[in-house]
Order: structure tokens, then C-alpha cells, then sequence
């Protein structure tokens, strides 16, 4: 099996932490989102995944090593394909076309998520879907009495259903949906001026193919900064006890963690309190602070902050008073100088 992973996009929702590294590659509780999400859907898959490729914008050299290093850890061939402009989904899939062979997943790398079920592989195909209280902002699926999808709707303005696909799909065969994916590109047939794979989804169900669903128990995005940190929240409390020991070279003084937490490599605390829900990065230090429901990354510097619902990128500096922020990589905030009264 194989999983496609469509990450063109540059994360606008999310800058300033999008300037400098690209939204799937923004670590949450210490793992990159996109690593996350692989690992994830490898669980379900119960499957040996034999490659994994990523359809990436303009980001880099050491970004594409990252990539391949992730799909490594998974024992499987890491690929990266370049999409130039941003024609929609379906385009973005056909940038792989090379990579769409045998058995799929296509992943959008903007989400993460939790589900307690083997993935169906005697279908078609398989729809992984979340109830949404506003189906109108989603791509939505209708069933039949026996479950199978017998619609595709993207973004209903009138309510037909409120099952919200989430970006996650399965698919015995690539080669059928690579077919539909040419058919709609070389006919140019858009939505919203874009090329849908629920277009092709819907002209595949036409021809007879079977959608069954994957209900998956959470869906967290990572879209912006307040939802990024609500997801770093449930991550932490998802995988607890994973987080109950902390690195042997942390070094912790005379502060209070409050679990869960993620602690990083060679993270320092003085005189603090931690968490709950704080993720802090490899190498991070931490003085004379109160830090909750937040998410800092590798290599910064805070001191008398008083953070909430925050999040602040690395090798960054904060030194500070009690404020909800969002501050990206390199930067510095200081309240405590002189002139800054």
C-alpha cells in the first residue's frame, strides 16, 4: 500500500509560523503534523506501506530530506512531487500520477485524527468522514440504507447531509481514479475554478464503484494558530502516557508540570509553572513563568511570561507580561527593557 500525501499549500491561516517552515512540518507535542498523520494512517491501514509520497509547493532541499526521512522511519520509499500552481485537489494528486499504483491512501496533510477501526480493503474505496454541526463549508456524503455513499456534494449551501469528508481516502485501485482525475482535467471540468477529486469520486460511484466509511471518533485541524493549539491539547491528552516520563537532560528547578506535557531534549525550567497542555521543544528554556494550553518550539527563550492559548515558533525570545500571542520563528518580544514600561 501506498500513501499520497497532497502539502502544496503555504499555511496563510497559519503565518507567521508558515514563513519559515511549512505548515506540515510544524510540530505538535514534539513530531511533525505530517509525520503524525502517516504514522496514524498506517495503523488503520494494518498494512505494510511500501511508499509514501508528498506533492509539495516551492519549499526546499532540506524540507524534501525531511520528507524522506519521515517515510523511512516508516520503512517505506519516500517521494516528492512538485505542484506549481494550485488547481485544486485533484491536480494535486496528479502530480504524483507516477506514485498512483495498486492500493492508495491520498492524506491531505492538514489534519490529524482519531479512529478505532481496521480499514474496509474488499471495497472500492473508503471515505473517511466526521458529523459537522455546519456541513456547508465541507465536501459532505450521502448513504444508502446499507451504508455505501451514493453522493458526493462539495460545500451544500442547502442541507443534504452533515457526514463532512476530512481529506482522508482509500482506494483499491489508483489506476481508476487516475483515469477519472485525466478525464476531468483534459475535459476541463471545475468546481469553484478548481479540478475536484469529488468530482472524480462522484463519476467513479457513477460507473458502480462502492464507497464504504471511515468514522473516525476526532478530527483536529490544524488550520490556524487557536485550532493548532487546541489540537496540541488533545494530542497530549490522547498519548498521556507517552508524555509521563521526561528526557533525562531536561532540567527542571524548583517549577511545577502540570501533565500533560510534552518536555523536549535539553529543555530547562526555573522557577515555573508548566501545562497543562504545554508542548516545549528541544532545547527550550523556560524561567520565572506561568505557561498553560500552549505550544512553544525548539530553542526559544521566555521569562516572565504569563501565557494562555499561545503558540511561539523557534529560536525566538519572549520576555515578557500575562498576553495571548502568536509569535513566529526569530523573533523577539520584550517587555521587560527599559523604554518598554
Amino acid at each position: 500500500m501506498k500513501i499520497i500525501v497532497p502539502m502544496a499549500g503555504r499555511g496563510s491561516r497559519l503565518r507567521p509560523h508558515t514563513l519559515t517552515v511549512p505548515k506540515p512540518l510544524i510540530p505538535i507535542a514534539g513530531k511533525p503534523i505530517v509525520q503524525r498523520l502517516v504514522e496514524d494512517i498506517a495503523k488503520v491501514a494494518g498494512e505494510n506501506i511500501d511508499e509514501i509520497a508528498f506533492i509539495i509547493g516551492d519549499f526546499g532541499p532540506e524540507v524534501e530530506q525531511s520528507l524522506i526521512e519521515i517515510a523511512e522511519k516508516l520503512g517505506a520509499k519516500g517521494s516528492v512531487y512538485t505542484q506549481d500552481e494550485p488547481l485544486g485537489t485533484a491536480h494535486a494528486i496528479k502530480c504524483a500520477e507516477q506514485s498512483m499504483q495498486g492500493d492508495v491512501v491520498v492524506a491531505f496533510a492538514d489534519t490529524l485524527f482519531r479512529a478505532d477501526f481496521k480499514l474496509d480493503t474488499n471495497s472500492d474505496g473508503v471515505i473517511w468522514v466526521k458529523k459537522v454541526a455546519d456541513p456547508s463549508a465541507f465536501g459532505v456524503v450521502k448513504l444508502d440504507d446499507y451504508g455505501f455513499i451514493t453522493d458526493f456534494v462539495e460545500k451544500p449551501q442547502t442541507f443534504v447531509s452533515d457526514l463532512a469528508i476530512i481529506g482522508i481516502y482509500y482506494f483499491k485501485s489508483a489506476e481508476n481514479l487516475m483515469n477519472e482525475i485525466n478525464y476531468i482535467m483534459e475535459n476541463d471540468i471545475k468546481q469553484g475554478g478548481e479540478y475536484q477529486l469529488t468530482t472524480a469520486l462522484e463519476n467513479l460511484r457513477q460507473k458502480g464503484a462502492k464507497f464504504s466509511l471511515g468514522k473516525v471518533d476526532d478530527w483536529m485541524d490544524c488550520g490556524n494558530k487557536n485550532a493548532t493549539v487546541e489540537t496540541n491539547g488533545k494530542i497530549l491528552q490522547y498519548e498521556k502516557e507517552t508524555f509521563a516520563n521526561f528526557p533525562a537532560s531536561a532540567e527542571i528547578e524548583n517549577s511545577l508540570i502540570i501533565p500533560p506535557c510534552f518536555i523536549g531534549e535539553n529543555v530547562k525550567i526555573k522557577n515555573s509553572k508548566i501545562g497543562p497542555y504545554v508542548s516545549l521543544g528541544n532545547g527550550t528554556c523556560v524561567e520565572n513563568s506561568n505557561i498553560e494550553n500552549s505550544l512553544i518550539q525548539e530553542k526559544t527563550v521566555i521569562n516572565h511570561g504569563n501565557l494562555s492559548n499561545s503558540m511561539i515558533g523557534s529560536h525566538a525570545q519572549y520576555f515578557g507580561v500575562s498576553r495571548e500571542i502568536s509569535l513566529g520563528d526569530y523573533s523577539v518580544l520584550d517587555f521587560l527593557s527599559k523604554g518598554n514600561d
